[in-house]
């Protein structure tokens, strides 16, 4: 990319470790005797990244020793860009619950609040992400981030990817390549009971699969341990049970640690110690009732990665999930004592996350932790990239087709559109769009009919295309027509960042807020978007507040970083309040309200107005 246009759009560049770039250069890709891996198309070294800088828009809470954690929305690949340079081998942890390539879309129920959501049925549901990818992009895409967590695990850190058995092949041999086969140290298996199905083609499938990974060998765990039950002590020792001159009940137990005597041990001592954790954890899904149920897709339970965060992290240690979700490992970091890092590029995985934060952060306050561990409560929350340009990802590439009048192809498997007599390809949204995200049009080249356009007009090009990027490397033009010879083709890009920034994409929300006898009053509070979904639905809505997810307020908005010291998040069929007492040291107030798709609204007024 262009020095101006790096200074345009105020990128920088991260890079990988020498240390790892040697091993790149000795292997080339090329598999050799003794060490397998796992080739697909395109596949490239991953040896450096550009990203934007990060803004800081939110303030939850109060530092503590200094630290308050940190959350980002954007593009992963970009978030731990930005965070390389500080945050280089620091981390105790890393867990990562990534898409699955499970071939669906993902959707939440969004339901009306108040009194309405219990006597009809208003409610509806909205796409969160889509999990469809082709083969070879989903293995890069998972090969560049796996290489990057690798850069910010300390010595003793380690690394559990959460998957299930459509990838695990695949993902075990990158991580073998990334981390080494040597540091592989355990295939967890979650075995959960839900609803059983006969079937007359596989039996039920009820696990995902975990890989720990160390990052060398000092990377240690504290075993967790797992209650004894009594029947199933004895039936595992084959021994009676022996009744002592004190009369307490024994059992006969082997010697352990070089002590080969076996001998008698008090059956209450051994109930009470616990049986070490082995690989296959047999723990229940989340139940529709469970009070930890935030109702996004995917979510996984709290105690699943408790055992996690408390065996391979110390109190105070660092933990990373730069694929967040719904929050669950910031959400038991913090109930746990231990600092943390989470990313991902769904806004509404943000906005629930940090509803999440907020209330255990509150329930902190009211209950602390225990002498020896400090609640790490104080929360960030920034920016990467102009993500405000598209609300929801998933329907980016339908809201760039309708906003640059491009005219869909219905049939074609590697083209979005046609414009003016060029193809038009829509590339990843959300993030630079690499060299990398060309190979599935490459793959797509119908060489045949440009064989037959060339012999017809040799000297035009044999097709014009079109790339549609937010954000490109600079050689993205260059690198397909290179793909394309011997055949000439045209190819344009247009970045919406740089090209296209008028361009509207998503209907804002308004809202009129005031001050009266000194309250501040939410009158009239319209989301655009959410009403017009409630119309397609046919659903009427009586009052703004049952559209609303929460309210927050800073008093002394700075103009540039909100720092709520009013955070309104009623529960789930309770109403905000819509009115709020202003302080007498109040000066220029900032209003955030959340509605009910995860998108805001944000607004200042001042004390005096």
């Amino acid at each position: 990319m262009s020095d101006g246009l790096n200074e345009q759009l105020n990128l920088a560049v991260a890079e990988v470790s020498p240390k790892y770039l040697d091993s790149v250069e000795k292997y080339e890709f090329e598999p050799i005797k003794g060490y397998p891996m796992l080739n697909w198309r395109g596949k490239r070294p991953f040896t450096s990244t550009q990203y934007y800088p990060a803004q800081l828009k939110e303030v939850h809470g109060e530092e503590v020793d200094g630290w308050r954690n940190k959350i980002f929305w954007g593009d992963n690949l970009q978030v731990m860009s930005h965070l390389l340079k500080k945050f280089r081998g620091e981390v105790d942890l890393i867990y990562i619950d990534p898409p699955f390539d499970s071939k669906a879309d993902y959707k939440k129920t969004v339901e009306i609040k108040g009194n309405q959501a219990e006597t009809s049925a208003t409610s509806f549901e909205e796409k969160q992400y889509s999990d469809i990818w082709t083969n070879d992009e989903y293995l890069q895409f998972m090969y560049e981030r796996l290489v990057m967590a690798r850069e910010f695990l300390s010595p003793s850190g380690a690394l559990y990817l959460h998957c299930d058995p459509r990838k695990s092949p695949h993902l075990r041999l990158i991580l073998d390549e990334v981390f080494g086969s040597q540091n592989f140290r355990n295939e967890i298996i979650w075995h959960y009971k839900f609803r059983m199905m006969d079937s007359d083609n596989q039996f039920n499938r009820k696990h995902d699969n975990i890989f720990f990974y160390a990052r060398s060998p000092e990377t240690r765990i504290k075993m967790p341990k797992e209650a004894w039950v009594k029947e199933d002590l004895i039936k595992t020792r084959k021994q009676e049970i022996h009744i002592g001159d004190d009369g307490r009940e024994m059992i006969w137990m082997p010697g352990q640690k070089g002590n080969s005597k076996s001998r008698m041990v008090p059956l209450d001592e051994i109930l009470a110690r616990g049986k070490a954790v082995d690989d296959v954890w047999d723990m229940p899904i989340i139940s529709s009732s469970a009070k930890e149920r935030t109702g996004y897709p995917t979510q996984k339970p709290e105690a699943l990665i408790e055992r996690i965060i408390a065996a391979s992290s110390p109190a105070g240690g660092l933990v990373l999930d730069f694929f967040m979700g719904s929050g669950t490992t910031q959400a038991v970091a913090m109930k746990l004592g231990r600092r943390f890092i989470g990313a991902d590029i769904n806004l509404g995985a943000i906005q629930t996350t940090a509803k999440r934060l907020i209330g255990i952060a509150e329930d902190l306050r009211q209950k602390p932790l225990g002498d020896k561990t400090k609640p790490f409560t104080g929360f960030e929350v920034y920016n990467v990239n102009h993500y405000d340009i598209f609300r929801n990802p998933v329907q980016a590439k339908e809201l760039l087709i309708e906003a640059l009048e491009i005219q869909k192809l219905e049939f074609s498997t590697i083209f979005d559109g046609e414009k003016d007599g060029r193809m038009v390809k829509i590339m990843p949204v959300n993030r630079i769009a690499t060299c990398a995200d060309l190979n599935e049009l490459i793959a797509g080249f119908d060489y045949k009919a440009w064989e037959r356009k060339q012999n017809e007009s040799p000297k035009r090009p044999v097709e014009k295309i079109t790339l549609v990027c937010m954000g490109h490397e600079s050689d993205l033009a260059a690198q397909l027509v290179l793909a394309a010879k011997p055949f000439n083709i045209h190819v344009e890009v247009v970045d919406i960042l740089r090209d296209k920034a008028d361009l509207e994409f998503r209907r804002d929300s308004q809202a009129k807020v005031a001050i009266k006898n000194g309250e501040l009053v939410i009158e009239r509070f319209y989301p655009m978007n959410l009403l017009q979904k409630l119309s397609l639905q046919k659903e009427s809505v009586e009052d703004w507040k049952e559209l609303v997810e929460s309210v927050l307020i800073d008093w002394n908005y700075d103009g540039a970083v909100l720092q709520p010291t009013v955070v309104d998040i009623p529960g789930k069929n309770e109403l905000v309040k819509g009115e709020y007492l202003v302080p007498c040291d109040a000066g220029t107030i900032r209003v955030k309200i959340m509605d009910l798709l995860s998108e805001s609204w944000e607004g200042s007024i001042s004390h005096g107005d």
